[in-house]
């Protein structure tokens, strides 16, 4: 509240100033003190409706309005900061824009290079040989007659894969899988869990605070029209 008291100080002094030049005035001393006391009464009355917003003053009904309320002051930032700030409409066009740009940011040769395909060739020969062409295959030499097939087993499966995940079927469902508007919400109830265990932890002195710090520059500047326009109307009603 610093700058507020400078410009308070800074616009009452001055029409403290006016109204003593009135009394010591040798011209125009009814005009220059009429005002001065229009000027100091604007700015008193402006820097005391600023001060009953943030204190409780006593004998003045309506006054510390923002720490007897500030239940209904962290709804309102609540409800700003869910309605206007993380809707479900913006999260899903992010998870969207994302989903846009997947075939540069979501990279699956990682997930590939990691498959076994050792075990998948051994479940295929276990496979093989627990069928009814197990005997057979005893006769040309068992599981041994199977090992040339590895490599180009190998080598088709990996070319398969690939080609599975950059089908337009699997990218379908894939981004069945990444539903935005589910994933969007999931988001926003994690979202408004950490913002209602935040606004528990807020105080009427916090939430004072965080007021003040919001508005302080746009206050201090009422003292300062209250000033201005008080005089202009002092001078107005001093020709009446």
């Amino acid at each position: 509240m610093k700058k507020i008291f400078n410009k308070s100080f800074v616009t009452n002094f001055l029409a403290v100033l006016l109204i003593v030049a009135g009394y010591f005035s040798p011209m125009y001393a009814e005009l220059i003190k009429t005002i001065g006391f229009f000027a100091l009464s604007g700015a008193l009355t402006n820097w005391l409706a600023i001060h009953m917003l943030f204190e409780k003053v006593p004998l003045l009904y309506g006054s510390g309005i923002i720490p007897n309320r500030f239940e209904e002051f962290k709804g309102s930032i609540k409800d700003l900061m869910m309605h206007q700030f993380f809707t479900t409409e913006n999260i899903e066009q992010f998870i969207e824009g994302e989903e846009q740009q997947g075939s540069g940011v979501l990279n699956l040769d990682p997930l590939l290079a990691a498959v076994n395909y050792d075990q998948m060739f051994e479940g295929l020969v276990s496979s093989i040989m627990e069928s009814s062409f197990g005997s057979m295959l005893q006769m040309m030499g068992g599981e041994e007659a199977l090992i040339p097939l590895k490599e180009p087993f190998t080598a088709k499966m990996q070319l398969t894969l690939s080609e599975m995940v950059d089908s337009d079927k699997f990218k379908s469902a894939l981004k069945q899988g990444l539903n935005a508007n589910q994933i969007g919400e999931d988001i926003i109830t994690k979202i408004e869990t950490v913002i209602d265990k935040r606004l528990d932890e807020l105080t009427p002195e916090l939430v004072k605070e965080m007021v003040q710090k919001i508005i302080r520059e746009h206050l201090g500047w009422l003292v300062v029209w209250g000033g201005i326009f008080g005089g202009i109307m002092g001078a107005a009603f001093s020709f009446v």
